[in-house]
């Protein structure tokens, strides 16, 4: 069961209409790394998960994303402000002034169509944390990039906020993950000579030794947070 609180998780706001940036803002609405993608992923991972922790730490997550899509969706409407103009885009997706009516639509930048094809779900726990965490990295780069290319001091603190929520997710997943490391495809990791070979295939010159596969792990965070305060 979902339910909707009418409050933003934090309320929005703009200095001036900027309907050129809202096409970069459309990025993370509906684009292969933006806010809706990570819900459905997060949300969709959890079907299938049988640790209560984990499956709820999924739901908790994907459930904040929506939250993230509907601040990233307001200031898409505040951006573009309250005339239809196709004129004020010059470049990018227009979809909003020539279709949607100023409504912030399910599009990334360029006006493609938000696809299920960016939602990954492997059924593997260990896999798909790891994607889960290379997908709040990613997503932080491409808040990264919108944060230099406007001015607008009151976008750069949705962006900002934005921001520190993926390095929050970024972390509990790799909290997460060092809970299942030893499981799923983890098992048996790297036990064969196979994967200790290294193909020097980029000649002349060798630059990485053989590999010795471990598996993927993250040191503690809070466990070094305790360790600093001893100290």
């Amino acid at each position: 069961m979902f339910k909707h609180e009418k409050q933003l998780l934090k309320d929005v706001k703009v200095e001036r209409a900027n309907p050129q940036y809202a096409v970069l803002m459309q990025e993370q609405l509906g684009g292969g790394n933006g806010e809706l993608k990570a819900a459905m992923q997060y949300i969709s991972q959890s079907f299938r998960i049988k640790d209560p922790a984990i499956k709820d730490l999924f739901l908790d997550i994907g459930s904040e994303e929506l939250s993230h899509m509907e601040m990233v969706a307001q200031t898409i409407n505040l951006l573009n402000g309250h005339a239809v103009d196709f004129n004020t885009v010059t470049s990018g997706e227009i979809e909003t002034h020539v279709l949607g009516g100023l409504s912030p639509v399910l599009t990334n930048s360029s006006g493609e169509p938000w696809t299920a094809n960016y939602v990954t779900v492997t059924g593997d726990l260990v896999a798909d944390l790891l994607s889960n965490i290379a997908s709040e990295q990613r997503a932080k780069v491409v808040y990264e990039y919108l944060h230099r290319q406007i001015n607008d001091k009151y976008v750069r603190e949705t962006i900002n906020f934005l921001l520190e929520r993926e390095e929050a997710h970024n972390a509990l997943f790799r909290e997460a993950l060092n809970n299942v490391k030893d499981t799923g495809s983890n098992k048996n990791f790297g036990v064969t000579e196979d994967s200790k070979l290294y193909f020097d295939l980029s000649t002349p010159g060798r630059f990485y030794e053989n590999p010795n596969p471990t598996e993927p792990s993250f040191a503690n965070p809070r466990k070094e947070s305790e360790l600093a305060g001893k100290h």
